[in-house]
């Protein structure tokens, strides 16, 4: 790991599985994420899941791992949701990484019956079929990466664990007041 203007850096090798894919890079110099990008069309249908692949594969140092992230513009203004967010790409990794997406609107009443080929990929057909799918773009920037650094556990099995002031107090155990 290097210091460059102060911040860690972690050197990332990247292999393009897709000519079309899309090399990462940070838009702003102090920004933690950067963007991951769809390199084919995907329909998500109300409350289905899909499989967003982004033509890349990474070759990350031992002892960081790289996490996939929502896009808070895509959170606020729609109704897809990352499935496993964060999702942990491990540095042993070494396949296609993906973007795990769901559809989290409710499918309408009146579906009507059509089938879709490869071909047929366009928002008119999407929204023929339910007009709550989404059509992910080839060239959507779908989701963020962030390169985190991941310690090693020690575990230890002991009898007793050290009191404090929370205690075993969980799931809303707090309030929710100010």
């Amino acid at each position: 790991m290097n210091m460059t203007s102060e911040r860690a850096v972690a050197q990332v090798k990247i292999k393009k599985l897709h000519p079309d894919a899309v090399i990462p890079q940070y838009a702003r110099a102090m920004d933690a994420g950067f963007d991951l990008v769809a390199v084919e069309d995907v329909i998500v249908a109300p409350g289905q899941s899909a499989k967003v692949p982004t033509g890349l594969a990474f070759a990350l140092p031992e002892g960081f791992e790289l996490q996939v992230r929502p896009r808070s513009g895509i959170s606020a203004k729609t109704k897809l949701r990352l499935s496993n967010a964060p999702g942990t790409v491990d540095a042993g990794y070494r396949g296609e990484v993906c973007i795990l997406v769901d559809n989290i609107r409710i499918p309408s009443v009146e579906r009507k019956n059509v089938c879709l080929d490869a071909a047929e990929k366009e928002t008119e057909v999407a929204q023929q079929v339910d007009p709550n799918s989404y059509l992910i773009k080839k060239g959507d920037r779908l989701a963020q990466g962030v390169i985190a650094i991941v310690p090693i556990a020690q575990f230890e099995v002991v009898e007793e664990l050290d009191e404090t002031e929370r205690g075993a107090g969980g799931f809303g155990s707090s309030g929710i007041k100010a």
